[in-house]
C-alpha cells in the first residue's frame, strides 16, 4: 500500500510540475510580448542577465543555462543585437568566442518591468516565506540533478 502511495504522489507531482510549467511559459510569453520579442528571446535576455558577472557571458552558457543548442543561442542573439537588446563583443581571452552583455535598453526595459514581476512573484510565491523558498529550492535541486541522472541512465539502457 505504501508504494502505492508514493506512486500517486509522484505522479501528483509531475502533474504539478507539468502545470507549473506551463504556466511559467505563459508568462514569459507575455514578458516578451511586452518588450516585443519571443519568449526564446526572453528567456535569452534573462540568461544572459543572470549570467553576467560584469565581462559579458558566453553563448555556451547561455545555452547550457536554458539547455538549449548553442546555434540557436547564436542566431537569437543577432536578431537581439539587431534590436539594441544585446551586445556582442569579441572575448579578449579568445578570439574565437564572443562575450555578451544586455544593453542599456535592455536592462532598462527589465528594470521597467520589475514592479509588475515584483507583484506576479507575490501571488505566485506570497503563501511561501524566505525560509520554505530556501527549503523547497534546495529539494527541486536535488530532484533536478537526481532527474539527470535517471535520464541519463534511461538513454543509456540502464533503467
Amino acid at each position: 500500500m505504501a508504494e502505492k502511495q508514493l506512486d500517486r504522489a509522484v505522479t501528483d507531482f509531475i502533474w504539478n510540475i507539468v502545470e507549473i510549467h506551463a504556466q511559467i511559459e505563459e508568462i514569459h510569453k507575455s514578458w516578451a510580448q511586452m518588450l516585443g520579442i519571443t519568449e526564446p528571446q526572453w528567456l535569452i535576455l534573462l540568461a544572459v542577465d543572470e549570467l553576467d558577472e560584469g565581462r559579458g557571458v558566453s553563448g555556451i552558457a547561455v545555452a547550457n543555462k536554458l539547455r538549449i543548442h548553442p546555434a540557436f543561442v547564436t542566431n537569437q542573439t543577432k536578431k537581439l543585437e539587431k534590436m539594441e537588446f544585446l551586445a556582442r563583443v569579441t572575448s579578449p581571452d579568445d578570439a574565437r568566442f564572443l562575450q555578451i552583455s544586455l544593453t542599456q535598453k535592455a536592462r532598462s526595459e527589465i528594470t521597467n518591468l520589475s514592479m509588475k514581476r515584483q507583484a506576479l512573484n507575490s501571488t505566485m510565491f506570497g503563501d511561501l516565506d524566505q525560509d520554505a523558498l530556501h527549503y523547497l529550492n534546495k529539494r527541486l535541486t536535488s530532484i533536478a540533478k537526481n532527474s539527470r541522472l535517471a535520464s541519463q541512465k534511461l538513454s543509456i539502457g540502464l533503467l
